[in-house]
């Protein structure tokens, strides 16, 4: 059995960060990450400089990024962020919209239908792999409990695509995880760990089919329009569970565990995941 882990520090994971780090910065945590075998790599995000300065440059970091033998995917919201995008040589196209009508309008500045519809401009214009990624999938921090039915309705709009269903405030449970992905047939998850429920809702989600997981080196990360969540599953706590359990992600963990101590350096604080500060295990130590 293979999992395809994605690595979102550099987008998802620097986003929320109080600094902005130059475009050639975020390109270096892209080439230690796919050195350490990472197969796809979130590297920048397409969206307004204004509104999140922490991902302006995104054109350069996908330049400076070339030639590591990842799939880089960034992120776009609408039909602007789809034409710049469109004019680098990114390999996939993540473009994500909200389960509920609060969150797309502080998120996206559009209604529920208004994204569903650029979504769906967006697939038809693609000229490349696209995921859509159904952020507040499991809950909302505008509305609460959101409604499997309208998740699952959504999930089935974008033939062709790859369906990746998010837990942006870190609320899911394994239960729940596992419900809502074989009800969808969803490729894909995206925990954060906010409440401490990451890797158990991974596990779940890979039980229940999905071959697809994000995640974040450090377990860096949030997003700065969902108030009080804290930052994604951690990819070297993801990687130690997955290859424990007997599933091939192709990451070297001992790599990985290197560039989360890098990381950590250079923003000058501990981070929250795990495993690069305990080891993997055996250890040599």
């Amino acid at each position: 059995m293979r999992v395809l882990v994605c690595d979102v520090g550099p987008r998802d994971g620097l986003q929320n960060e109080p600094e902005t780090h130059a475009p050639e910065v975020r390109a270096e945590l892209v080439r230690r990450l796919a050195a350490a075998g990472l197969p796809r790599i979130e590297a920048a995000s397409f969206v307004s400089a204004e509104r999140v300065p922490q991902m302006a440059g995104a054109e350069e970091v996908v330049a400076a990024s070339r030639g590591t033998g990842a799939e880089l995917t960034g992120l776009v919201l609408n039909e602007r962020g789809w034409d710049r995008l469109a004019a680098t040589s990114v390999d996939r196209a993540n473009v994500t919209l909200a389960a509920t009508e609060s969150f797309n309008r502080r998120n996206g500045n559009a209604s529920l239908d208004e994204a569903v519809a650029r979504v769906e401009r967006i697939l038809a214009l693609a000229d490349r792999p696209v995921t859509v990624t159904v952020s507040c999938a499991f809950g909302c921090p505008f509305e609460g409990e959101v409604d499997e039915g309208v998740v699952a309705g959504l999930a089935s709009r974008f033939d062709g695509a790859e369906v990746v269903l998010a837990d942006t405030i870190g609320v899911a449970t394994p239960g729940a995880v596992k419900r809502l992905v074989e009800r969808t047939g969803a490729a894909g998850a995206h925990f954060h760990d906010t409440r401490h429920t990451g890797v158990a809702n991974v596990w779940a989600a890979v039980e229940a089919g999905a071959t697809v997981v994000d995640a974040s080196v450090g377990g860096l990360g949030g997003c700065p329009f969902a108030p009080r969540a804290t930052g994604n599953v951690a990819t070297e706590d993801v990687v130690y569970l997955l290859e424990r359990e007997g599933v091939d992600t192709g990451v070297d963990l001992d790599a990985l565990i290197g560039v989360a101590q890098w990381l950590s350096e250079l923003l000058g604080r501990e981070l929250p995941g795990r495993v690069h500060r305990a080891g993997g295990f055996p250890s040599s130590a």
